[in-house]
Formats: C-alpha cells, structure tokens, sequence
C-alpha cells in the first residue's frame, strides 16, 4: 500500500520523505489555508520535494471553470494530480482531464455507488472519506471493503486512496482490504512507529550497553 501525506505543510513532508516512506501527497483547500502561503507555490515546491503525485484540488464548480482551473494547475509539475469533487461536473471534468493524460483524484466520495461511477468516469484516484463516515455514526471501513470488491470485479484501474484517516487502526484495516493508497496527516503517520514495547526495549538495551562502558566509533 502507498503512503501519501495529507499536508501543505513541506517541512513535515521532507522530514517524512527522508524516512523513504513518501509515495506521494495530498492538499486540499483547508490545508493550503493552514499552511498560510500561495497555493500555486507551495503545490511547485511539493512537487520538487517528493516523485509521486501531488493532489493539487480545484475549487470551481462547474465543468468550465474547472477546466479552467485545471489547466493551470497541471502545468506546475508533471506529478500533479488534479483534485476534482464528486458531482456531475466533477466527472465531466475527470473524463476529460484523463483522456488527455493528466492524473484525476476524484474527492468527497461517501458511497461503493460514487466511486463506481468514477471508476467508469477514469478516474486515477478515489478518495473515500473514512474518518468523516466515523463521525456520523457509520463504519467508513466498510466502503473501502465495497469499493474494492466491484473495482476487482471488473477490474478498474482506478486506485483506492483511503482519506479521512483518523488513527493508525484506519491504516491497519486499509492495508488488510487491500487499498492502493492512503493518505494521512503527518501526526498519524508518525503514531505507526509508536508502540511502548519498543521505547522500553530501546531504553533496556542502551542500559546495558552503558555498562559495558564501549562506545562505537
């Protein structure tokens, strides 16, 4: 499964693409926002941080204005991916933006239903919201395991990227699905390499080996 990182925050991701963890990453309206700089600049400088796609959304609503939109975004980088939402003119833009070659990840999907239709629409990405699924009493797993069964039934290339993760246990169930891709902010990514066993192993084996009085080097 393929690590994205869920920021527009390019410190945090160069300290994470260091640990090789990094295939790719996501931004979104609210994270440029967060990150208090100029979109177009700060999606140019992801992209010379990290090879793999770079989630770059649009913020029209219509076919036309997407486009718009679209065709400047995807000249920043050739790893931008342009974020389209999942409505009517989202997909019409997806089509077209896919037949021209260009990566779509297509957002906001609640329903096995939205994401069979941006299979068919060409999408490169979908990205169901597992966590805001959580939120409102529904188990946001259970479309992954949904969405994965009809792509492989009819062998889509679409791949599934969970978003909306909220805790390293949305990681895990992901993984045992079998999704392409998950995206997390950068906290819970770092929460995967925590468990106390290992600081208390760390912490034993540094103890003895100061009574050894060595060092190495």
């Amino acid at each position: 499964m393929k690590f994205f990182v869920d920021t527009a925050d390019t410190a945090e991701i160069r300290d994470l693409a260091a640990t090789g963890l990094v295939d790719g990453v996501t931004t979104n309206p609210s994270l440029i926002h967060k990150a208090g700089r100029n979109f177009l600049e700060v999606v140019e400088e992801i992209c010379g941080i990290v090879d793999g796609p770079v989630s770059a959304e649009v913020v029209a609503l219509d076919h036309e204005g997407m486009m718009r939109e679209a065709e400047i975004v995807r000249r920043i980088a050739d790893n931008v991916a342009v974020k389209v939402p999942l409505t009517v003119d989202g997909l019409k833009t997806c089509k077209a933006l896919t037949s021209d070659g260009t990566m779509v990840n297509v957002t906001l999907c609640f329903t096995a239903n939205q994401a069979l239709l941006a299979a068919k629409a060409g999408a490169t990405f979908i990205s169901p919201f597992v966590g805001r699924h959580d939120d409102i009493g529904f188990d946001g797993m259970q479309i992954i395991s949904e969405i994965r069964t009809i792509y492989d039934n009819y062998d889509f290339e679409t791949q599934i990227l969970v978003a909306s993760v909220r805790h390293p246990v949305h990681v895990l169930q992901s993984a045992m699905i079998g999704a392409d891709v998950m995206t997390a902010p950068p906290a819970v990514i770092r929460q995967l390499f925590k468990h106390p066993l290992t600081d208390r192993g760390i912490e034993s084996f540094l103890a003895d080996w100061g009574k050894t009085g060595q060092s190495i080097g």
